[in-house]
């Protein structure tokens, strides 16, 4: 967690409440807490400096020495607690699930309250459920993905054509992109998906404005803001990170409004055509008792933009990886193209229900997501209430991170956690997946 230079002139309006809150704890709190075992850290600051710019790896490191669950302190009042392992996660996820169910809501996200409709951020309650089961019904299951296959067929054509194009303008002996045309086909994935449009036209001017704004939203929700270790320092913003938000996320919720009239419009004139996930949330008519009645603009545009932020830098960085560990591995490539020259012949394109039959194609994938999962922490959790936990005690308001990072490479799971090696984990990949159809 790097700070800049500038902000050490910022230094003393931290230190002096902090100070004060410091202390007062000291004399007020009890030590009846068992809590999980950490590194002591320091005054005021606690753990803050000891993470670094990778704070997943360091974590993982620590876990050889506290065990599954790590204890960590940021600031004065943020306590964090760390899953590392496979069995701690299940335990968890099965058997603690409520307890842990809240979210914490960073500084950069209350712009244009964002989190006033957010299903990643929202707290645990009836609306929140609601925004899971349609989410679900509508994107997720088995039925909608079989209907939306010719969406994604024309985006990974529209993609081979950008890499082409590139490749032969290309200068020779220079390389080209590849992870700038598979980021942009998934947000015309996501686009289509849920307005039935490309939003990465080169064309549009409407369409580049919202895909540079959803970036920018990217990149100033993954930069460390000192305001979610010391609150109150929110009232000052020091590294103009929500005011960035504030920007970009105006931007992105002004042409989402754009969005909302064309299809108002278009839905009097009574044009048929199939119903995309915008056309789903502005037809909803509720209880009004465990969902709302109607949804609001607000929380409409809030839903869309989460989808597009939550399918787009996830998907094109676990393709990116897959492709980089296939370069390290010719023999690896080289036995995928096999497989899958094998099952599809020498006169036909690639189609998604091949992929049931290339088990070793996706050995490979999760293999590259087992090394390089697209988010190293799951959304942080928060503690509703006072809970124990693999017989340790988290107190309520503790933030929970689950480190995906460190249960990909735990060698208690995988022997040689670090390489990657499909080969070998093949039978294992397609026994998990069994097990995951068995209990679905």
């Amino acid at each position: 967690m790097e700070l800049e230079w500038s902000y050490l002139f910022f230094f003393p309006i931290i230190l002096l409440p902090a100070f004060i809150l410091f202390f007062s704890k000291k004399k007020t709190s009890k030590c009846s807490y068992k809590l999980p075992p950490g590194p002591p850290g320091l005054p005021i600051f606690g753990n803050m400096f000891e993470l670094g710019t990778e704070p997943y790896k360091k974590m993982a490191c620590l876990k050889e020495k506290y065990g599954p669950v790590l204890w960590l302190k940021l600031g004065t009042s943020c306590n964090i607690m760390v899953v590392q392992t496979a069995e701690a996660a299940a335990e968890l996820f099965k058997n603690h699930d409520i307890s842990f169910v809240d979210r914490f809501i960073p500084d950069v996200n209350l712009a244009h309250n964002y989190y006033q409709g957010s299903l990643s951020l929202g707290r645990y309650g009836s609306f929140w459920r609601f925004q899971r089961r349609i989410c679900t019904v509508e994107m997720f299951v088995h039925k909608k993905i079989r209907e939306t296959v010719p969406v994604r067929r024309k985006c990974v054509d529209n993609m081979l054509k950008w890499i082409e194009k590139a490749a032969n303008s290309a200068e020779k002996g220079s390389g080209i992109d590849v992870a700038r045309f598979v980021f942009l086909a998934s947000f015309n994935m996501l686009g289509n998906l849920i307005l039935s449009k490309d939003l990465a036209d080169p064309e549009s001017e409407e369409a580049a404005e919202f895909f540079n704004a959803m970036k920018g939203i990217m990149q100033w929700s993954g930069i460390f803001n000192v305001s979610d270790i010391f609150p109150f320092l929110r009232k000052f913003d020091l590294q103009n990170l929500r005011k960035k938000m504030a920007r970009d996320m105006g931007k992105a919720m002004e042409i989402m409004s754009i969005f909302l009239k064309e299809r108002q419009e278009e839905r009097k004139k009574s044009e048929e055509k199939g119903k995309d996930f915008l056309d789903v949330l502005l037809e909803f008519e509720g209880t009004g008792k465990d969902e709302p009645a109607k949804l609001s603009e607000h929380q409409i545009k809030v839903l869309v933009l989460e989808m597009f932020l939550a399918g787009s830098e996830t998907t094109s960085s676990s393709v990116e990886w897959a492709l980089t560990e296939l370069l390290r591995h010719p023999e690896a490539m080289d036995k995928v193209k096999t497989k899958i020259s094998k099952v599809i012949g020498p006169n036909r394109k690639f189609e998604e229900s091949d992929i049931d039959n290339l088990p070793y194609m996706q050995a490979v994938i999760k293999e590259s997501l087992r090394l390089h999962p697209p988010i190293p922490f799951l959304i942080p959790r928060e503690t509703i209430q006072d809970t124990k936990f693999m017989g340790y005690d988290v107190p309520k308001g503790t933030r929970v991170l689950v480190n995906t990072w460190a249960i990909g490479r735990d060698p208690e799971c995988w022997g040689d956690p670090v390489s990657f090696n499909p080969d070998t984990k093949v039978s294992v990949y397609q026994e998990s997946q069994a097990n995951t159809r068995i209990t679905r």
